[in-house]
């Protein structure tokens, strides 16, 4: 039985497919939204054919493996199974993989063509059918990575607190063009709000590896006002922590060094 977790007191085993797209899920969605009547959660649950409220416990089991829950003192739900960690430990550091491999499931276990998010960012389709596959999988790897953003840092800007959507960056730390294998790993990403993504882009702000925020001296220096009261006040000030995903630190250290103009 080794795609197939132990029965539990809740009834049909899980499958090894299934419990990749819950933890895609939840690695899509705040934990505090891991709950029933969430219509992700309802969403997942019509394609798997099974109720909402076990799509939340299944998160929530996911959540008691979490290290990062555990150092706010969020336990999640006990008695995880073995094919639980091992999917944890399989694609935690994997990002890429799950990404392809939940978006295959889901191609094959629903005929209903998926809903794109609104403020996915869109992609071009080029005419050759190599690069349509490419724009497609460039198009799922970018939609994965924005949702998982947005959901670990609460669609809040972390560095001024701004709370509109529309008007939010899923930021790469260390560029897609420089690492594709950093390029849906949520812990290479910053939620940052437009203006604030464009200025770690070009190297004007940084984040250290105790997460605050680095002002560039060129900027400090500034005698704009404007500057000042809009981009320095927020100089060696503490980022707004994730819920879930941590940046790594060295992807931090990687932008301090090779963009960042200090």
């Amino acid at each position: 039985m080794t795609n197939h977790e132990k029965p539990g007191k809740y009834g049909t085993l899980w499958t090894r497919e299934e419990l990749i797209l819950a933890f895609d899920l939840y690695c899509r969605i705040p934990f505090k939204k891991t709950k029933s009547n969430n219509p992700d959660v309802i969403k997942l649950a019509h394609i798997l054919q099974r109720s909402p409220a076990s799509i939340a416990r299944k998160l929530g089991n996911f959540g008691s493996l979490d290290p990062q829950l555990r150092k706010q003192n969020v336990i999640g739900l006990l008695h995880t199974s073995k094919l639980d960690r091992k999917i944890w430990e399989e694609f935690h550091n994997n990002w890429d993989q799950l990404v392809l491999e939940a978006n295959s499931l889901k191609d094959n276990l629903s005929s209903r063509v998926v809903q794109k998010n609104k403020t996915e960012i869109e992609v071009a389709t080029p005419t050759g059918p190599s690069e349509k596959l490419t724009a497609q999988k460039v198009r799922i790897h970018q939609s994965f990575f924005r949702q998982a953003i947005l959901s670990n840092y609460e669609s809040t800007c972390c560095i001024t607190g701004l709370r509109i959507a529309e008007c939010l960056v899923a930021s790469h730390i260390i560029p897609w063009s420089v690492s594709e294998d950093d390029r849906t790993d949520p812990r290479n990403g910053l939620c940052l709000s437009a203006t604030f993504d464009r200025l770690f882009d070009r190297g004007l702000i940084a984040i250290t590896s105790e997460l605050r925020v680095a002002v560039s001296s060129f900027l400090l220096l500034s005698q704009d006002q404007q500057i000042n009261d809009m981009i320095c006040i927020y100089h060696d000030k503490m980022i707004i922590k994730p819920q879930k995903f941590l940046p790594l630190e060295s992807n931090l250290k990687w932008h301090r060094t090779n963009v960042f103009k200090e």
